[in-house]
């Protein structure tokens, strides 16, 4: 591991953020398909990506119950919670709550993975993470807001938090099973999702352009992000990965500047000094 905490296993949980940072970008171009067909539809084109990782071996997908309920409860969960969240609250601040999955990831990890300690280094650099996420995705606006929008909105955000920071932690819990297998949580969480969309949503005919936008979706951020994010948390110390998470919203509100045409803020600069400083102070073994 080099000064800054790079290991191969930052590295996995490194490429993976740099993917979700583009799914801001691609939800933009696609923000008029109805969220859970594109969440469906997404998921299973990313189930695709795990037939060169098995080499075509179907018998990796061969898991106990328990481990596919954990891929469900994780992918299926998360965005089902997520979407709830962005209906019944408004979208900066129900995202702001949902960004509390890294730190979540810090606090928690003493709690589902025996012998792991959480440090004040740990702790600070969490917070201080948190704090540059905020003002990443705020961009410094008021959020009195948060004190009179439904709290309805707020519990969904906070449980989309839990459940992705919960999630990533218990698949070191589970009998080890390989990443390819990741293919059938996103299998039958599209299945679900797309059922919720013929429950929930009306029908929407997609122009071929949309389609291109959900392949892009489902090869990157909700395909090959998923692979990347679990080979980093087998391999890695997920105190380490849930710092580095936080620059996922940083990343995220750059690539939206950059799509816009728009100037970077103070308040963007601030957000990348806190969150940059929190993963390198938080990463490093002294």
């Amino acid at each position: 591991m080099g000064p800054i905490g790079l290991s191969r296993a930052n590295l996995f949980a490194l490429g993976a953020i740099a993917l979700w940072v583009s799914l801001a970008a691609l939800g933009v171009s696609l923000q008029h398909v109805p969220p859970f067909l594109l969440t469906g539809i997404s998921l299973l084109i990313g189930s695709l990506v795990a037939l060169p990782l098995s080499r075509f071996n179907w018998r990796v997908w061969r898991l106990p119950w328990s481990t596919l309920a954990l891929g469900i409860y994780g992918l299926f969960g998360y965005h089902f919670l997520l979407f709830m969240a962005l209906r019944d609250a408004p979208p900066v601040q129900a995202n702001l709550v949902n960004y509390l999955w890294p730190l979540g990831m810090v606090v928690m990890a003493p709690v589902f993975l025996p012998g792991t300690v959480v440090t004040r280094k740990h702790l600070a650099a969490a917070v201080v993470g948190f704090t540059g996420a905020a003002l990443a995705i705020t961009g410094g606006q008021d959020l009195s807001s948060l004190a009179t929008a439904p709290s309805w909105g707020y519990l969904w955000a906070l449980a989309a938090a839990f459940v992705w920071a919960s999630y990533s932690l218990m698949t070191q819990r589970v009998a080890s099973f390989p990443t390819a297998a990741l293919g059938l949580f996103g299998l039958v969480s599209g299945l679900l999702a797309l059922l919720c969309h013929f429950w929930l949503e009306p029908a929407t005919a997609l122009s071929l352009r949309d389609w291109l936008y959900l392949i892009a979706m489902g090869l990157g951020p909700l395909g090959a992000a998923f692979y990347l994010w679990d080979a980093a948390l087998k391999r890695g110390d997920a105190r380490q990965i849930g710092l580095l998470s936080f620059l996922t919203p940083l990343g995220s509100t750059l690539v939206l500047l950059l799509v816009r045409g728009e100037a970077l803020s103070l308040s963007t600069l601030g957000a990348a000094v806190l969150i940059v400083g929190a993963a390198w102070v938080g990463t490093r073994k002294s």
